[in-house]
């Protein structure tokens, strides 16, 4: 998403720099403050990041940022124009993160759905993610197979998706990224057991191979069952003209229309009947949806507007109140990799984190 910002913002005549990692392939100006991205748990803080970043786009209109820790010191410095976006649940420690910085840094969600989650933040503006539906293919679902694309977690249902295509004949190829200890644990305990010559793993895979996978699939299937800020994952399988299946959770309702691009399921018996009836979707309908609701181009000029009024001082308001939860106890945790991003009314730069 960030990357695909950065370039529009680019492509819509603004100045924009990334504050990432010296591997970044981003094609816009960028600063580093280390030279290889790393993992979470590693040597460099989000602090560090942040507060390199932070220096070297010291001459910016906006920062856009998507750590944890920059908005706090923003809000605490007070002589930055900040706009941050909440990639995770506005739930526990996170909704208190922000809600102490709400009335100084205007927040963007991701999605209705994530909003709706914390009524008391003054939310600056939805704004879904966006891609660019040139750079996927068209599919025609030759490959006779239903796709599982995602995290090995059980919130994501790598195992719910095995036993949904199981249960209706169909082959199923499951793609995940699995790299922590509490994936592995998962894939060990539910969803091993499951596969067999119908359902495969086939492993992380790269742009390239996800994209044909995505193209070639009858149907991803994407059965989550938590609230999930958004779920990019649907999106880029639409933009492949490939229908999803997933649940009435989260975000899904807002990218997913029933019986249009996909079908909205009740439980697993619901999914198994509806993926009889995949074929019936039309798959440049799919693509037709992007196009028009979650375009790159879209995404950026829901962002330019905003920035316009951060940057002429409109938002947030002079009159904003201080918001106020129940105290929690937890502490926040403030360890992840980070990248970064800017364009210009003059120019805005962003602070990208890895967020969820």
């Amino acid at each position: 998403m960030i990357d695909r910002l950065a370039r529009g913002l680019v492509r819509a005549g603004h100045d924009v720099v990334l504050a990432t990692t010296g591997d970044s392939t981003c094609p816009v100006p960028r600063v580093a403050s280390v030279p290889h991205s790393v993992g979470v748990g590693t040597d460099l803080s989000e602090e560090d990041h942040v507060v390199h970043a932070y220096e070297a786009l010291r001459d910016c209109d906006v920062v856009h940022d998507h750590t944890l820790y920059g908005p706090q010191l923003a809000a605490c410095a007070g002589d930055r124009r900040v706009v941050t976006t909440n990639h995770g649940e506005f739930t526990g420690e996170l909704l208190h993160l922000y809600a102490r910085i709400a009335n100084r840094v205007p927040i963007i969600a991701i999605s209705h759905s994530q909003a709706a989650a914390a009524p008391e933040l003054p939310i600056a503006r939805v704004i879904h993610h966006g891609v660019d539906p040139d750079l996927y293919p068209r599919g025609t679902g030759q490959g006779d197979y239903c796709l599982f694309l995602g995290r090995m977690a059980p919130e994501k249902g790598a195992h719910r998706a095995a036993r949904v295509a199981r249960a209706a004949g169909v082959r199923l190829l499951i793609a995940a990224k699995m790299t922590e200890p509490f994936e592995l644990r998962y894939f060990k305990e539910q969803v091993e057991p499951l596969l067999g010559e119908d359902v495969v793993f086939v492993g992380e895979v790269r742009k390239r191979e996800k994209l044909a996978l995505l193209a070639d699939a009858r149907a991803l299937i994407n059965p989550i069952r938590w609230a999930e800020p958004f779920g990019l994952v649907m999106v880029e399988a639409l933009a492949c003209g490939t229908p999803v299946l997933t649940y009435a959770e989260g975000a899904a309702p807002e990218i997913v229309d029933h019986g249009i691009t996909g079908y909205l399921c009740i439980d697993e018996q619901d999914m198994v009947a509806h993926l009889d009836l995949i074929g019936g979707i039309d798959r440049d309908a799919c693509r037709a949806a992007v196009r028009s609701r979650f375009s790159t181009e879209r995404m950026v000029r829901e962002h330019l507007e905003l920035f316009a009024k951060v940057a002429r001082g409109e938002w947030p308001s002079p009159d904003s109140r201080e918001v106020v939860l129940a105290p929690s106890s937890a502490p926040i945790p403030m360890t992840s990799t980070v990248h970064g991003d800017r364009d210009r009314p003059r120019c805005e730069r962003v602070v990208a984190g890895s967020g969820g």
